[in-house]
């Protein structure tokens, strides 16, 4: 996403959890301000760190990023990111090349999920992960069979959130620290064969009179759930 650079950045103040030493504090933008912009003065002030990018340095960072991780580089952050990440994982069924996918990864990312499966089809819409992906580890299952194949192998219980007949509300149902939520496609729900290899069903109460709610959107509701547990 191109967003505009500020002239002049004002100073950094980055999340006491990814506080970068005293030393290496960093411009950032105002409020009204989007990104920032060039690392002020020239070459020679720039931090002698190896996490911080020499062209975002001399051009600004517009990524959509926390401020703490302005200026690293890609390979630095996907590096941070994995010395903290949650141990619940996120599986997604894609027969249908939904384009919920691709918000379901970028809310994975922002609740720091330990991996995205994308279960079928290799390939799924990344538009709404707005390049997320980049920094959430994602891992291909042909079928659902070689996703409960691995789920087993890595001793993690895989919980379906779907609307069905049996299903536990969200809010009362067993919710691991370690696992894996499974989410279907738009409309159709997770496949019968989904439903079968997972060992709970969770649902999220509704008070309308719709059905179901969009899938992107439970994705966000349950990965927060685990995270008001667990994080």
């Amino acid at each position: 996403m191109n967003e505009p650079v500020p002239a002049e950045p004002a100073a950094l103040a980055a999340p006491a959890a990814l506080a970068a030493p005293a030393a290496l504090e960093a411009p950032v933008e105002s409020a009204a301000s989007v990104g920032v912009g060039p690392w002020p003065g020239g070459a020679d002030e720039w931090p002698d760190d190896p996490r911080f990018d020499r062209e975002l340095l001399a051009h600004g960072d517009t990524r959509n990023v926390v401020d703490a991780y302005r200026y690293w580089t890609m390979e630095a952050i996907v590096a941070d990111l994995d010395t903290r990440r949650h141990p619940f994982h996120v599986a997604i069924e894609n027969w249908q090349h939904d384009m919920n996918i691709g918000s379901i990864v970028r809310s994975a990312n922002a609740f720091l999920a330990a991996e995205v499966h994308i279960i079928g089809k290799r390939r799924w819409n990344r538009r709404g992960a707005m390049v997320t992906d980049r920094y959430q580890h994602v891992r291909h299952h042909e079928s659902v069979a070689a996703f409960a194949e691995w789920a087993d192998a890595a001793s993690l219980p895989i919980l379906a959130i779907d609307n069905v007949d049996g299903s536990v509300p969200v809010d009362r149902a067993d919710l691991p620290e370690a696992c894996v939520l499974l989410f279907g496609q738009e409309g159709p729900g997770l496949s019968p064969e989904a439903l079968a290899a997972a060992s709970g069903v969770i649902e999220i109460t509704q008070y309308g009179s719709t059905r179901s709610i969009n899938a992107s959107a439970a994705g966000a509701i349950v990965m927060y759930e685990w995270c008001r547990r667990w994080a």
